[in-house]
């Protein structure tokens, strides 16, 4: 039986991250594992996890965490892909929060040789102040109307996000977007031996694009990705980015190209670090 592990990256957002873990406990299905990857969080954060461990328990949830040296979400990434016993791994921001059908689509669409890439629905900064566990477990926040009155659909696109649509419909129209199908490391899964035989996430690379770059490598390795657009609904909470530089942003995106150009699957700098297997894998 195929065990699955749903990997929720933090930085110091543990309010955001309560309501995140909040939204993964209301799934439809719970046969899963949870992992905290947490980018060198304090105190506050501590307590949110110690919280969610005691009422999951040792078996179902773990919490793993490095010191903080700025930005440097993949290199927390990869030592929870590298700890993990799952074989499908689910990837979801701890400022986004799921609706409760999320993770059961994401393992109604897994397939070999393929990754699943999703997208959210953004929630305007003066959402934030209205936010409670009752908003979440009631399913009140992932309503048509409660989003519309709250500014959440601004366009098209982000009423199809909230899976207005029946699933057959919703599902063709998954597969004929015309959007890239990338690495969006809020809202993807894939198969562990897939990330483990493109060595995980780049982790010389700080914010801006360093998710999608490990789509372009999957890509390179022969797999391949699939939408899930509009059958999943994830709401952001939006939050300020002290780590945001568009300089670093511009050149993750050209070196991002350029490996699409060479077709290399395998970075020097993942999971594991060795210049011979990066030879042998380039």
């Amino acid at each position: 039986m195929v065990s699955t592990e749903v990997i929720v990256t933090t930085y110091n957002n543990p309010k955001a991250l309560h309501f995140a873990l909040l939204g993964i406990a209301g799934q439809s299905t719970q046969d899963f594992r949870v992992c905290v990857a947490d980018d060198g969080s304090g105190l506050e954060t501590e307590n949110v996890v110690t919280y969610w461990q005691q009422r999951w328990g040792q078996q179902r949830f773990r919490h793993i965490w490095h010191a903080d040296k700025g930005f440097a979400k993949n290199e927390i990434l990869n030592k929870a892909i590298a700890t993990s016993s799952a074989d499908y791994l689910i990837f979801i921001d701890g400022d986004c929060v799921a609706s409760p059908g999320y993770v059961q689509r994401h393992l109604d669409l897994r397939q070999p040789g393929q990754f699943v890439s999703g997208s959210l629905i953004r929630m305007p900064i003066e959402v934030n102040e209205l936010l409670n566990d009752e908003l979440i477990t009631s399913k009140t926040i992932f309503s048509l109307d409660w989003l519309k009155t709250h500014g959440c659909i601004d366009r098209l696109g982000s009423w199809l996000k909230t899976a207005v649509l029946p699933l057959a419909l919703a599902d063709f129209l998954e597969r004929i977007s015309p959007v890239k199908k990338v690495w969006n490391g809020c809202n993807s899964g894939g198969w562990r031996s897939d990330l483990l035989k493109v060595n995980g996430f780049d982790e010389s690379m700080k914010y801006g694009a360093e998710d999608v770059e490990l789509g372009v490598r999957l890509n390179n390795a022969g797999i391949v990705g699939r939408h899930n657009r509009y059958t999943a609904p994830l709401l952001h909470i939006e939050h300020s980015r002290g780590y945001a530089d568009p300089e670093i942003a511009a050149n993750n995106k050209r070196y991002m190209k350029s490996m699409r150009r060479s077709g290399k699957a395998w970075t020097p700098v993942g999971i594991v670090k060795s210049n011979a297997s990066a030879a042998s894998k380039g």
